[in-house]
Formats: C-alpha cells, sequence, structure tokens
C-alpha cells in the first residue's frame, strides 16, 4: 500500500511512495483492484527521474527493509554493524537514525510496520493492524524498552530480552514461531526486489522453473507473443567433480555439498527452412549464452520472477527495466500486470525507467506515475503525477501529452544540461 523512507542514502527528509489509487477515474477497469469498498489499489507504478536523482535509492531502501527483516535475528549478525547509510550531505543528519516503514495487506488485514536504525543499534520499531476498524498497537520498541499488547500479541510476551539492540524485535518473535511474525515475514518473501542491470541475479531462477511444464508452457507462450522467434529451451546439467581444493573449501565454507554442484547449459531453439523458405521438422539449436543477443537474455530471465510474481499474486520491484529491452517489449511486460486474465491474482509490478515510451495516459494514470529529483542541497524529493502542481500548471490533465511534456521538463525531475561550448572552449554568447 505504501512505503516510507527518511535520512538514508540521497532521502534526508521523509518521502511517500504510495500504490494506493486515487479518485481519478482513468484505466479503473484495468489498472486497479479493490481490497474493499473503499479501497483500491494499484496493479503498477512507475517511477522516472534524472541520473542520480533517486531511483535507484527508492528500491535500495524497500531492498534493504526486506534484507534487514529477514536476516537481522541471524547469529551471523551478532557482532556485524548495520549495512545502513544516512543522507550524508548535511550536518543535520549526523548521528541521526535511517527511517523506514511499509503499510501492506497480510492476511486480509492492514498492518503498519517501522523502524529506525543506525549502524549500531535498533533505535525504534513498531508494528500496528486494523483488527476491525480502528488501528491497533502490537508493539512498540524504544531502543531495547520493548512494550507488548498481550491481547493481540502475546507471542511476543518474554523473547524482549532475548532480541538483540541490532535486531529486530518482528524478526526475532518469527524465530521463534510467532503466529502474526511469520505471516509477516511470509508477506516479505513475496516483496522482492531485483536490477535490470544485472541478468545474473535471476537467470538461476528462471532456469529452476523450467523444470516446471506449466511453468514452461507460459514462459515459450511469452516468448511467441513478445516475436523472439524461439520455438523451444533446453537446459543440460552435469554435476561437477573436480573442482580446484580452493573452490572446494570456500564453497563447504558456504554450506555448498559439493557433489551436488551442477554446471548448467542451456539452448534455444529456432525454425529451420530449406531453399523453398519451407519449414524444416529440425529446429537449430543456438548456444544461448554466446549465440542470442543480449536482451533476449535479458527478457528471458525476467520472465522466470515475473511469471512466478503473477502466479502467486506477489510484488516485483524493478530497477532500470527498460534496460537493454525494446520499448514494445518493456510495455508487454506491464500490460501482463494490467490484464486481468495474465493477472488473476492482483500482482504489483513497481519499477524506474528512463523509457519516456511508456509514458502516455494510454498505458498509465496519473498517480502511477511519479518522479524522483534532488534539490540544490543534494536531496530526493518523491512526488506522482496525481499531485503535482506549480504556478503556470496547478493541476495535470488527464489527458495531456505526459511524455512531451516531461521532456520539456514541465514535472520537473530531468536533468539540466548546461553549455557544453564551454567544455569544449568556446564562447558563451
Amino acid at each position: 500500500m505504501e512505503f516510507r523512507v527518511g535520512n538514508f542514502l540521497s532521502f534526508k527528509e521523509s518521502v511517500s511512495f504510495s500504490m494506493i489509487s486515487s479518485s481519478i477515474s482513468e484505466h479503473s477497469n484495468s489498472n486497479v483492484f479493490d481490497i474493499t469498498n473503499k479501497l483500491r489499489l494499484l496493479k503498477t507504478s512507475v517511477v522516472y527521474g534524472a541520473n542520480a536523482s533517486g531511483k535507484s535509492n527508492l528500491i535500495k531502501a524497500m531492498s534493504f527493509v526486506k534484507w534487514f527483516v529477514f536476516n537481522s535475528s541471524k547469529e551471523t549478525q551478532v557482532k556485524e554493524n548495520i549495512q545502513v547509510t544516512n543522507f550524508r550531505l548535511s550536518s543535520e543528519t549526523e548521528g541521526e537514525p535511517s527511517f523506514f516503514e511499509i503499510i501492506f495487506i497480510c492476511d486480509q488485514k492492514k498492518f503498519r510496520y517501522g523502524f529506525e536504525v543506525n549502524k549500531n543499534r535498533v533505535c525504534s520499531e513498531w508494528l500496528f493492524f486494523v483488527p476491525t476498524r480502528q488501528e491497533a498497537r502490537l508493539f512498540t520498541r524504544e531502543d531495547d524498552r520493548i512494550e507488548i499488547n498481550k491481547k493481540y500479541f502475546a507471542e511476543g510476551k518474554n523473547l524482549e530480552t532475548k532480541t538483540r539492540s541490532n535486531a529486530l524485535f518482528l524478526s526475532v518473535v518469527a524465530q521463534f514461531n510467532g503466529k502474526i511474525a511469520t505471516q509477516i515475514l511470509e508477506w516479505f518473501s513475496r516483496f522482492n526486489t531485483i536490477s535490470g542491470l544485472d541478468d545474473s541475479s535471476y537467470m538461476g531462477f528462471t532456469i529452476q522453473q523450467l523444470d516446471d511444464e506449466k511453468f514452461k508452457e507460459k514462459f515459450l507462450q511469452c516468448l511467441k507473443i513478445a516475436d523472439f522467434d524461439i520455438v523451444d529451451v533446453e537446459t543440460t546439467r552435469v554435476t561437477i567433480h573436480d573442482l580446484p581444493e580452493g573452490m572446494k573449501l570456500a564453497l563447504s565454507g558456504k554450506g555448498a555439498k559439493i557433489e551436488e554442484i551442477e554446471q548448467v547449459t542451456m539452448s534455444s531453439h529456432h525454425r529451420k527452412y530449406d531453399q523453398h523458405k519451407k519449414l524444416l521438422p529440425i529446429d537449430e539449436k543456438f548456444d544461448f549464452e554466446n549465440e542470442e543477443s543480449e536482451g533476449t537474455k535479458k527478457f528471458f530471465g525476467l520472465l522466470g520472477p515475473i511469471l512466478d510474481t503473477l502466479d502467486n499474486g506477489a510484488i516485483l520491484i524493478i530497477d532500470e527495466l527498460d534496460a537493454r529491452l525494446h520499448p514494445s517489449i518493456t510495455r508487454f511486460i506491464v500490460d501482463l500486470f494490467h490484464s486481468k486474465q495474465t493477472n488473476p491474482s492482483n500482482a504489483q509490478l513497481i519499477f524506474a525507467t528512463h523509457d519516456t515510451n511508456l509514458l502516455t495516459n494510454k498505458l498509465f494514470r496519473r498517480d502511477q506515475i511519479w518522479f524522483t529529483e534532488k534539490d540544490t542541497y543534494g536531496a530526493t524529493d518523491l512526488y506522482s503525477l496525481v499531485e503535482y502542481k506549480n504556478i503556470i500548471s496547478p493541476k495535470v490533465r488527464k489527458d495531456a501529452s505526459f511524455e512531451k511534456d516531461y521532456i520539456a521538463g514541465k514535472y520537473g525531475a530531468v536533468p539540466f544540461i548546461g553549455n557544453f561550448e564551454l567544455l569544449l572552449g568556446g564562447r558563451n554568447e
């Protein structure tokens, strides 16, 4: 539903990112879905902004929250500093904790969870939910003082003293099988962030999913619809026995079983024709890694997380989605989430991009379009098109030319390019 962050990387003041739909009417049958009679959520949101404006930092903040929830209570983190970086361009934020809060629906209930941390400790933490109409406290924490609502969160009783100063209380309670805490961690397991610049981070997941015949059928259908001319894919797994001793020791130290390590090679099948342009019964195999384009490899890898997200009604956040992809392919991915047929479980997609071809009222509502912009002092501001106002244009019309106006700088969030002649030694006349 919502995500808030402050004093983290380029975010000095607290900013809010919302997936709650506004009262506008456009694309109301495709781009939004109902939670209750009074609450509708967006299926997708896109974030635009100049390079180094804070788009990636927003996604890093979301990723950090998930990582810290899952890892803070592990034994390996006992003596570790918390990997958080506050806003460093102001003396006001020195020594102050970073702030994170997320509002979400879990088990048909609304939860609000957040924490403040610095490199050494959790400074505060809170969890609220709405059992009926009014929000109720489950627990609150100030440094090491944790107060529990015994009526709603009895599962946390007697675990206060078992919570380290650099660990989240929610994570500790989940570690002891607390029902609500475990449900929340299960929700976070469906809240996933990936980088559109690093195929290796999700390619393995896609390859693993191809073992499932139903997944493979959907996968090949997507490749066909997206016009990649790949009719089949084939994976070959070979168990690796003769690893160098140093590698064996390193992998064993990480808990890997040497006898289970496999090398996976993949081939893509393409149609082949004779001299009369008639289709031959045998496909031509391509070495996927060396003979397919970078865009093909990226789309191939992305399909695993995308189809899994759609199947499970999960949330997927992608940085630089458009990198190495044609605008039509990026739009195809967005359409998968907007379609009731391909997204029956109301999965959500949030992504950052520079692809202004997508910036159109034919694809997005105004409340789905977000911008990041740095001020004079290096701090990132975050705002949506539906709330954008200025002196010249009090309100953005739903029929406005979003792309044209954005490139012209009407909404801000674009780089200011100076006079390049100065760089070349010319005169600025």
